[in-house]
């Protein structure tokens, strides 16, 4: 096998430590020798690595991406080291030889003879931006949590303010909570907090607000409340900072938002998880590789024995599948004509995941040419396929042994 790299390192990481294999040429031609250290993943001892790897004079060093162990290391080595961040699923040591020892020499072998492809990782600005993104994707998911526990805890009391009103976040659901809190218990009196539409639902809200609300439930509502008020305060503060880091973005997501079911909030995932720069990506089919949103390939002896989808980036596909559900419901769309389709046939969660498929491929297409959605329609598959109706019931004839044979048209 080739050698692409004559001077290689591979980099095994943990918590406290990584065990750096050197590959140098040995002193017989066509020959090389490998030496393992230990080095600290202190900031002090990492610079010292640098050092170290340079003397060494290594045309690429290459880490594998072990929980968040590796971003000290690669963040330092990024500006003056060939450095390359790999996946570990497709660097697998032997089985049976599995020390941090044997996987750093490992790595090295394979980076010298460039069996290894590079994972993406984003430059500074898009990590920041990322960085901000997921944690207002992490406070969304507490807050929801925190709703759901108090919605638990009022079935305990009786109290069924969830079943009457749409939310108990909304305007009205926290006035009565409010009230409850502060000592009020008649249902009369709770009812006329209602806001809005909500006010035609007041007979139904006087026998859901009839309970058994004591002060130690009163307590414990009020601690949920704060609970939720405290996360609600953080994603507006992390939007707010994500509005600031998205200025130099904004054309991009003022593009992505033109594609139905694609909110403000998702074009930010979108662009903080991709970079927004689609050269990254070769075609719109490893984007969707990357993602985790096509069919995997697991063939052998000429049978397919599973097609379910790779893991990818869950942030992403989170994003995609909240906007897949958002087209979903809309009429007169492409999307949402295929959604219904797709559904029809394979099911609704099949149904989804062809959706963030295609969403990518509009997203990539989108950003690369830096142009605005169009939407072809519902009745697009009418205008491509105008024969779909007639040779499906010429399959479903065949499928019943009737011999149905297709004229041509006359010229």
């Amino acid at each position: 096998m080739d050698v692409v790299h004559e001077r290689a390192a591979g980099m095994d990481i943990s918590k406290r430590d990584a065990k750096v294999a050197i590959r140098v040429p040995g002193k017989r031609a066509g020959t090389f020798t490998t030496s393992v250290s230990t080095w600290g993943a202190t900031v002090p001892q990492i610079l010292e690595l640098v050092e170290f790897l340079h003397a060494q004079q290594v045309t690429t060093v290459v880490m594998e991406a072990t929980g968040d162990y590796w971003k000290p290391f690669y963040f330092l080595m990024e500006d003056t080291l060939p450095v390359m961040l790999v996946n570990a699923r497709q660097a697998r040591n032997i089985p049976g030889r599995k020390t941090d020892v044997s996987d750093a020499a490992w790595l090295a072998q394979l980076a010298a003879h460039g069996l290894l492809r590079a994972s993406f990782v984003p430059p500074e600005p898009i990590r920041q931006l990322r960085d901000l993104t997921r944690a207002r994707a992490v406070a969304t998911m507490d807050r929801t949590r925190q709703v759901q526990r108090l919605e638990k805890f009022l079935e305990s009391t009786g109290i069924k303010l969830s079943s009457v009103a749409s939310a108990l976040t909304g305007a009205s659901a926290r006035a009565m909570l409010d009230a409850l809190v502060a000592g009020e218990r008649d249902p009369q009196a709770l009812a006329q907090l209602a806001k809005g539409r909500l006010r035609n639902k007041i007979p139904q809200l006087v026998d859901a607000l009839q309970g058994r609300f004591t002060e130690h439930h009163a307590f414990l509502v009020g601690e949920y409340v704060i609970q939720i008020d405290t996360q609600t305060g953080m994603i507006d503060r992390l939007t707010a900072r994500i509005e600031d880091a998205m200025v130099p973005f904004r054309p991009a997501r003022d593009v992505l938002i033109t594609i139905p079911g694609v909110s403000v909030a998702v074009a930010d995932v979108i662009i903080a998880e991709t970079g927004g720069d689609m050269s990254v990506f070769d075609t719109p089919g490893r984007l969707a590789s990357w993602a985790g949103v096509c069919p995997g390939q697991n063939e052998s002896a000429g049978r397919v024995k599973s097609s379910h989808t790779r893991p990818g980036n869950k942030y992403l596909k989170a994003a995609l599948g909240v906007a897949a559900l958002s087209v979903s419901r809309t009429k007169g769309t492409y999307l949402g004509a295929r959604y219904r389709r797709i559904a029809a046939r394979r099911g609704p969660l099949k149904a989804v995941v062809a959706i963030e498929h295609t969403l990518l491929v509009a997203v990539w297409h989108m950003l690369q040419n830096g142009e605005a959605y169009t939407d072809p329609g519902a009745d697009f598959y009418v205008h491509t396929d105008p024969d779909r109706t007639k040779n499906k019931a010429i399959r479903q004839l065949r499928n019943l042994g009737y011999n149905v044979t297709i004229t041509p048209a006359a010229a």
